[in-house]
């Protein structure tokens, strides 16, 4: 057992495919995620993960659910884009043995998770790791989030997985956390949506900033009585939040370390554990 801990990154993934078709509006977050991101895993280092649990926004189950074959195809969960943007390729490896550690410790907590070998993975892994890793050389495994929404459920799916850091499986969270209020981003930024984004901000932050593990917890299942939670993730629509939840699960008694990036008026936060 390793006496460092794997990082855990809750990044903003973007919009669809956009990052990769050199979007003006996405610059700071294809930025981060070429360059930031890289770094904080020590990819092309010794220290590099020896594989890469990907909580995605862009699926949800009523259990956890694990891709857990050696390779996956991608799913092109998007409309309406260029023809070449449902041509792209992401060959990294999946890992079943590293599903099964994934399926084990969410099992030591309780949850019943389900693999799944037949999945794609989804934009909001093939996007960022396009870009993270070209290299395609770590081993990925997609984990859902889930439909109920349920933050204490999410929190512990966390918990569980910050087990596997030790092992150098790093955890990353791919979402939208800042902001997933498409009418709102779509019709311009206001002055006072901005400023109601940048309170709302202010409390995700104070939250995964909290260094007690418990404490933590408690902060992030109360995360729906944030100021303006229902404006920046509207009801029924938290999935593109859930997957910081798991990471600040995954974070053990840390305190979180944030970057922003500029995207159309806001800042949209990312937020890692180290």
């Amino acid at each position: 057992m390793s006496s460092t801990l794997a990082p855990v990154i809750a990044l903003s993934h973007g919009g669809g495919p956009m990052p990769l078709m050199d979007d003006p509006k996405h610059n700071a977050i294809t930025a981060s995620l070429r360059s930031r991101v890289p770094k904080l895993l020590k990819l092309g280092t010794a220290d590099a993960p020896r594989a890469i649990v990907l909580v995605t926004a862009h699926w949800s189950e009523d259990v956890p659910t694990i891709s857990s074959a050696d390779q996956h195809g991608l799913l092109y969960d998007y409309y309406g884009f260029p023809p070449e943007t449902y041509k792209y390729k992401y060959n990294a490896p999946g890992s079943s043995e590293v599903a099964k550690e994934v399926k084990g410790v969410l099992e030591k907590v309780g949850l019943k998770p389900r693999m799944d070998d037949e999945r794609g993975w989804d934009h909001g892994v093939f996007v960022p790791m396009t870009l993270i890793n070209p290299a395609a050389n770590v081993p990925v495994v997609q984990l859902s989030v889930l439909s109920s929404e349920d933050p204490s459920q999410h929190y512990l799916m966390g918990r569980a997985l910050h087990h596997l850091r030790s092992q150098n499986i790093a955890i990353i969270g791919s979402g939208f956390a800042s902001c997933h209020n498409i009418r709102n981003l779509l019709s311009g930024s206001s002055k006072d949506f901005v400023s109601r984004n940048v309170e709302w901000s202010r409390a995700v932050s104070q939250a995964v900033k909290t260094r007690d593990d418990t404490a933590r917890e408690q902060q992030m299942k109360g995360w729906r009585d944030w100021p303006n939670s229902y404006l920046m993730h509207p009801r029924g629509g938290a999935e593109h939040f859930l997957p910081l939840i798991v990471a600040a699960g995954a974070g053990g008694d840390e305190s979180a370390k944030e970057y922003a990036d500029e995207f159309m008026g806001l800042q949209m936060w990312s937020y890692y554990w180290e």
